[in-house]
């Protein structure tokens, strides 16, 4: 398989590929990875549909190149034959929709998510369903009914959540970009534990139509690729007001993500938060990641500031607040009537929607909805949530003020490398932790971009050589800057975010 989209598109147009290859090629190494001693987990199934679809998409670039209309094709069908990867909560129609929970098997979409039926307008094809955290409710994709995703880099070690399967099969090279989700870092996080990029768009971007909703204020779709170019062209392909989400917003500047170049680096100013430059937990090699990056910047001419947000500390604790309450009511929408599992005894409604919900959902789930009634509880008569939300808007208001006079802001993505499988899943403060640099990016509603930016030690007893990703955070709808920004960063430090058999061998 070719490592970018770009590269991919340019043999599909030369004939050096065919889709069929592609596909076939990413369905033989998903198969050899499953008869693996430590199989990757990624996918949880390859479509039916697939090789159909490719030998379609293949028709029809042949059709076009006897016509001599072959570039007018791709102008149309910018991403024609290329896969992609789908995590468990995104809609495809006819296919099977579990949110990796116990409580939805045997469920199947009823329509295309808009993400998704955009990607297909553009000729794109959906490879597979990917792992997740239960419910997208997790930072390693260890809370699913169908096991944990490893990470490619080292197969002891978890991808990172909630979005680690979409993110693994990337990175593994089993798909060329891949759909996650975000509710507080889900993209992010696991692009940083396994070396690709993945941005968080800012919200409403991109529809939310036909995605599980978690925390409804702050879920959003995110991409997974090889470079920022590969996440640059699907994000303007699925972007744009969409009928059945009233939160969704368009996009400036969407021809020039098509055609990404790199930012003169050296005429940004960017703000370094020392509540994040100073956080504790912070893993030495990551902050020496970080000060590379720094240096970087400066070394191109880029001005660097500390600045002041305490705001920010309480961050985690106001998205945590926010994010149960919601998931508290959005999943009261699980019963078992209307949709999914449903264990009936014969002992009355009530018996039932316990009975479904207590066997359906897993215990972090559980552990979710339980804390997100507490704080909606009449005991609290909805106070802590009024003040998690005034935090919020406090974090929305000091962030857009900062953006007057910066144009980025810089931190780590995650305070540690990844950790190793089973270490923190009966820890969850620790587990939420991981989420410390994430969660004011989607209080705030702006767009972050992970970055692969090095790995830790070898020395390193929690996590030898294994990848470090850092933030570029941008203003509300700045998109193409960040990515502008990740574009001058990859080209010149190419390679960061290539497949995993080309960085570290396991």
């Amino acid at each position: 398989m070719f490592y970018t989209i770009e590269e991919t598109v340019e043999a599909l147009k030369s004939g050096k590929t065919t889709s069929e290859d592609l596909v076939r090629s990413s369905i033989d190494t998903f198969e050899k990875d499953k008869k693996s001693e430590k199989p990757l987990n990624a996918f949880l199934e390859v479509y039916s549909d697939v090789l159909e679809k490719a030998k379609l998409a293949d028709e029809e670039i042949a059709s076009a190149k006897k016509s001599g209309t072959v570039e007018k094709l791709f102008e149309q069908k910018p991403l024609l034959g290329v896969p992609f990867a789908v995590k468990d909560n995104i809609s495809v129609k006819g296919k099977s929709l579990t949110c990796s929970s116990k409580i939805l098997e045997g469920y199947r979409a009823p329509y295309n998510a808009t993400v998704v039926a955009r990607l297909l307008n553009a000729g794109a094809i959906p490879f597979g369903r990917c792992n997740q955290d239960e419910f997208a409710m997790g930072s390693s994709t260890e809370y699913s009914i169908y096991g944990p995703t490893r990470n490619p880099i080292n197969r002891d070690y978890v991808s990172g959540g909630s979005s680690g399967g979409s993110t693994a099969a990337v990175a593994a090279n089993q798909a060329l970009f891949g759909l996650g989700t975000e509710t507080g870092g889900s993209v992010r996080l696991p692009a940083s534990y396994c070396g690709v990029y993945g941005l968080k768009p800012t919200y409403g971007v991109l529809s939310r139509w036909g995605v599980v909703a978690y925390g409804s204020s702050l879920d959003q779709v995110g991409i997974i690729g090889h470079s920022p170019k590969d996440i640059a062209l699907p994000l303007s392909l699925m972007s744009g007001v969409d009928f059945y989400d009233d939160t969704s917003a368009d996009l400036p500047n969407c021809d020039k993500l098509k055609n990404l170049e790199a930012i003169d680096v050296s005429k940004l100013k960017i703000a370094v938060p020392k509540q994040f430059e100073q956080a504790k937990g912070m893993d030495a090699d990551v902050a020496k990641v970080f000060a590379d990056v720094k240096e970087w910047f400066v070394s191109k001419g880029a001005k660097i500031e500390i600045v002041d947000l305490p705001v920010l500390d309480a961050s985690i604790a106001s998205y945590y607040v926010i994010a149960l309450s919601e998931a508290a009511s959005n999943l009261s929408r699980f019963d078992g009537i209307r949709y999914g599992n449903r264990i009936d005894n014969e002992k009355g409604y009530d018996q039932l929607y316990i009975d479904t919900r207590s066997n359906g959902f897993g215990p972090e789930v559980k552990r979710r909805i339980i804390i997100g009634n507490y704080v909606l509880s009449e005991q609290f008569s909805g106070e802590t949530y009024k003040k998690g939300m005034s935090v919020r808007a406090r974090i929305q208001r000091e962030v857009a003020s900062l953006f007057e006079n910066y144009d980025l802001i810089l931190c780590p993505t995650c305070p540690t490398a990844s950790f190793k499988l089973g270490s923190k899943v009966d820890d969850p403060l620790e587990m939420y932790l991981s989420d410390l640099f994430t969660t004011f990016v989607n209080l705030a509603r702006i767009p972050s971009i992970s970055v692969p930016a090095g790995f830790t030690s070898k020395e390193n007893k929690n996590a030898s050589c294994m990848p470090v990703g850092i933030q570029f955070a941008g203003k509300m709808f700045d998109e193409l800057k960040i990515l502008q920004t990740a574009q001058a960063w990859e080209e010149d430090h190419k390679g960061c975010g290539i497949p995993v058999q080309e960085q570290v061998q396991n």
